[in-house]
């Protein structure tokens, strides 16, 4: 059998902001996770996104140090129904607090994208297909 992609990892310097950012997005996890060292969201089909802590990844691996530069070392994509809602997701998002790394613009690839920053630094790329040229 060969081995077949199912779980992105992300590990958290504080649970309970990650979750609230990801819970903005639509994701869903257990009532009470804030306080768990590891929890999961399915994405989609087999594919889920495991959420450890600092100390639950240092449990297992004692040398584990995050990024010297505080940034993400992975990014994850949101698909949007239309480029009106990468817009609007955008703007909750920074509203509320989160770090916008690029604003809503049309990508020469023919998307509405935006990049926001999760609590750790991640990148969250929003997008949308633009409507076909008349």
């Amino acid at each position: 059998m060969t081995p077949r992609f199912a779980v992105i990892g992300l590990v958290a310097s504080d649970m309970a902001a990650t979750l609230a950012f990801y819970r903005r997005l639509g994701l869903v996890f257990p009532e009470g996770a804030e306080d768990q060292p590891h929890v999961e969201a399915e994405l989609s089909g087999v594919l889920r996104l495991a959420i450890d802590t600092e100390d639950t990844i240092r449990s297992f691996h004692p040398g584990w140090r995050p990024p010297a530069d505080g940034g993400g070392r992975v990014s994850l994509a949101f698909g949007c129904d239309s480029p009106a809602q990468v817009d609007s997701v955008y703007e909750d998002l920074v509203g509320a607090g989160y770090h916008g790394e690029l604003k809503p613009w049309d990508a020469f690839w023919g998307m509405r994208y935006a990049i926001v920053h999760d609590p750790d630094g991640n990148g969250v790329d929003l997008f949308a297909p633009l409507p076909a040229p008349e």
